[in-house]
């Protein structure tokens, strides 16, 4: 009993732990696009387009 009790924690803890790696690596590269559409959006704007 107590090894289905692992085996449960283990096949959810894994995607959990790797899931929020996976967010915290983005976060950071999803910040820089939002500031670069910004970016974009008021230099087409200085154009007039």
């Amino acid at each position: 009993m107590e090894l289905d009790l692992w085996a449960q924690i283990a096949n959810l803890g894994f995607p959990v732990v790797v899931s929020l790696y996976l967010l915290i690596r983005m976060e950071a590269k999803l910040d820089e696009l939002t500031k670069s559409i910004v970016a974009l959006a008021q230099s087409i704007s200085t154009l007039g387009v």
